[in-house]
């Protein structure tokens, strides 16, 4: 009896842990970065028009064109280094669920030229390299 419930136990803590391991939530796995426009949900892709590259929220990594293939950075190409991705324009890929955003690039990159700015974005955190103009100089 006692093999009995220490197995039954064993199972409720394996399904219990493996439950909690798929959680998207526990996980961060769709936590969107700092950076992200403020106020969408259910979304995976935000496409940058000013660096033509495209953030993949999911596997937190930027998806980019280098030597005409699309691959899956940490960070932006070297020549973005200085890119504020605060400022930069982010088009919020909402109707798209697929892993292959650049399916749509020639489309976008028309649509969304180098220097588009739509609608005003506010992002999800504070910008850490701007100053709050707000404040109040004293001497």
């Amino acid at each position: 009896m006692k093999a009995i419930k220490l197995v039954f136990t064993c199972m409720v803590i394996l399904i219990s842990n493996a439950l909690l391991a798929q959680d998207p939530a526990k996980n961060n796995l769709d936590s969107p970065p700092p950076w992200g426009p403020a106020g969408y949900i259910d979304v995976r892709y935000y496409y940058l028009p000013d660096v033509e590259s495209y953030y993949d929220i999911y596997a937190e990594q930027f998806v980019c064109n280098i030597d005409g293939e699309w691959l899956h950075r940490n960070r932006l190409p070297s020549q973005y280094r200085n890119y504020d991705l605060y400022e930069g324009y982010k088009i919020v890929m909402e109707d798209y669920k697929g892993n292959a955003p650049y399916k749509f690039f020639e489309d976008q990159k028309v649509k969304y030229p180098i220097g588009y700015r739509g609608p005003e974005q506010k992002t999800i955190g504070e910008n850490p390299n701007k100053e709050n103009s707000d404040k109040e100089i004293k001497d």
